[in-house]
C-alpha cells in the first residue's frame, strides 16, 4: 500500500471514528432534550392541578382511612377543612424564611373525631417581635392525649391547604433533642411530643388567615395564616434548548472535520 493510500485509509478510518462519537453524543443531547420537553410537559400539568386546587371550594380532610393512599402529586394544595380540639401544650416552632423576614411557623397538633391526629401550622410569628423567641420544648404527652382534650377542650374549625410532610432537610437536620425543627416533618414531631404510638397524619394543614385569627395567640403573639408559599422551579425549557443546542452543535462540527478532512486528502 502506497504512502497516499495509506494516508487516505487512515483519514477514512478517523472519519468513522469521529463520526460513530459523534452520533452517540448527537443521540444522547437529543434524548436528554427530549426527556426536559416531557419534564416541562409534566411541570406544567402539575402547576394547573395545584392551581385548581388552590382556587377550589373546600372539601373534607381525608379521614383516618384513606391517609395511606394520600400522595404529593395528588392531594398537595387541597383546600381542605376539618373540626377538631388542639393539643396547644405540644405546640412546635418550626424555622420559617419568608419575604417578610424570619420567623417561626407555629405547629399545633389537632385532635380530629375519628381518633386521629393532623398538624395544623397555624401562621408564622416573625422572631424578635413583642420579645417572641423560640420556646422550650413542652413536656412529652401521651399516645391518648386526645380522650382528655376531646373531652374538656374547645372545638375549632380549621381550613387551609393540605400539605404532605416534609423531610429533613440536606444542609439543615431537625434536632428534637434542642427543639430546633427546620421542617415540618409531622411524624418526627410527634415522636418528639410522645404522639408516635397515634394515629397521625402524613400530612398537615396550612391554616388560612381567618383560622389563625379564630385559634388564638400562642405565647402572647398572633400567628398571621394564610401565608402558604407556592412555587415550583420550572427551568425545563431552558435546559431542553440547551440540550437540543449541543446536539446541533456536536452535528455541525462534526460534518465540517470530515469535509476539512476530505480536503486535505484530496
Amino acid at each position: 500500500m502506497t504512502d497516499g493510500a495509506l494516508k487516505r485509509h487512515r483519514s477514512r478510518a478517523l472519519r468513522v471514528i469521529l463520526a460513530l462519537a459523534a452520533g452517540v453524543m448527537f443521540a444522547g443531547f437529543f434524548a436528554l432534550g427530549t426527556w426536559q420537553v416531557l419534564r416541562l410537559q409534566w411541570k406544567l400539568a402539575l402547576i394547573e392541578r395545584v392551581d385548581q386546587r388552590v382556587h377550589g371550594a373546600p372539601l373534607p380532610a381525608p379521614p383516618v382511612a384513606q391517609w395511606p393512599q394520600l400522595s404529593a402529586e395528588n392531594d398537595d394544595y387541597r383546600r381542605v377543612e376539618l373540626r377538631g380540639v388542639l393539643l396547644d401544650g405540644a405546640t412546635t416552632q418550626v424555622l420559617a424564611s419568608l419575604e417578610r423576614g424570619i420567623g417561626y411557623w407555629v405547629v399545633t397538633p389537632l385532635c380530629t373525631p375519628d381518633g386521629g391526629i393532623v398538624m395544623i401550622n397555624r401562621g408564622f410569628i416573625p422572631a424578635g417581635v413583642s420579645g417572641w423567641k423560640p420556646q422550650p420544648a413542652p413536656a412529652a404527652m401521651t399516645a391518648d392525649a386526645c380522650a382528655g382534650a376531646t373531652a374538656s377542650g374547645p372545638v375549632v374549625r380549621v381550613s387551609g391547604l393540605l400539605r404532605m410532610t416534609e423531610v429533613a432537610g440536606r444542609l439543615r437536620q431537625n434536632e428534637p433533642a434542642r427543639n430546633y425543627w427546620y421542617t415540618r416533618d409531622v411524624q418526627a414531631i410527634a415522636q418528639a411530643r410522645g404522639l408516635g404510638q397515634a394515629k397521625v397524619a402524613p400530612y398537615f394543614v396550612d391554616a388560612d388567615a381567618p383560622t389563625a385569627r379564630a385559634a388564638g395567640p400562642v405565647a402572647g403573639e398572633q400567628p398571621t395564616g394564610g401565608l402558604t408559599v407556592i412555587s415550583f422551579v420550572n427551568n425545563h425549557l431552558v435546559y431542553a434548548i440547551t440540550w437540543y443546542a449541543l446536539a446541533l452543535m456536536v452535528a455541525a462540527a462534526t460534518v465540517w472535520v470530515i469535509r476539512d478532512a476530505r480536503k486535505q486528502t484530496s
